[in-house]
This record gives C-alpha cells, sequence and structure tokens, in this order.
C-alpha cells in the first residue's frame, strides 16, 4: 500500500513539474500574443512572422485577418496571429549588437575575462 503512495506522489510532482515547466509558459505567451493582436490598430508597425516589417493599413477584426503595407502600395491580407510583434528600430538593432556580441555589456565581460 506504501508503495502506491509512493508511486501516486511521484506522478502528482511529475505532473506539477511538466506544467509549470511546460504548459504554463505556453499559455502565458499565448495570452500575451492574443493582447498583443487586440490592442493592435491602423498606421502599427508591425514585424511578421516571415520576418517582414509592415505598416497596418485596415484590420478586420472579425475574421481576424490584417491588411498590411509591405512597401509603398503593396498590401498583403495576412493573418492578424501572424503579426509578432510591433516594429521597434532601436529595440531591434540592440537585439542584433547583442546577438552580435557587440553590446556594452558583453564588451565589458570580455575585457574582464
Amino acid at each position: 500500500m506504501q508503495e502506491i503512495i509512493i508511486v501516486a506522489v511521484i506522478l502528482l510532482l511529475g505532473m506539477g513539474a511538466y506544467w509549470s515547466m511546460v504548459i504554463f509558459p505556453k499559455q502565458r505567451d499565448f495570452q500575451k500574443r492574443q493582447r498583443f493582436v487586440r490592442e493592435l490598430a491602423e498606421g502599427d508597425e508591425v514585424i511578421t512572422a516571415g520576418g517582414l516589417i509592415g505598416r497596418i493599413v485596415n484590420l478586420e477584426a472579425e475574421q481576424g485577418v490584417a491588411y498590411v503595407e509591405i512597401a509603398d502600395g503593396l498590401v498583403v491580407r495576412m493573418i492578424a496571429a501572424s503579426l509578432l510583434s510591433a516594429f521597434d528600430p532601436e529595440e531591434l538593432a540592440k537585439n542584433v549588437r547583442r546577438g552580435l556580441g557587440q553590446d556594452s555589456a558583453s564588451a565589458e565581460l570580455r575585457e574582464e575575462g
């Protein structure tokens, strides 16, 4: 009888660990993306899942469709959920520098090491 209780406790701990490390972060990311898509407005500059940068021309919230201008006069119809984030050139440049190891924190670490 004691072995069954120990196995049950181990299973519950495993399920709790799985939920906290896998399911909960995915739910949080999904809610964050839903909030971003809900807050979109015409004129916002966005980055698409394909890496394109464009400006929202029109939103059809009921259908979940966004019309995004990716070049002068070139408007594409996209699923609104495929819009990943707002386009912030400074943040993007900072992330690229960090990825290349050119940010100030990386430079300080290299000098110390």
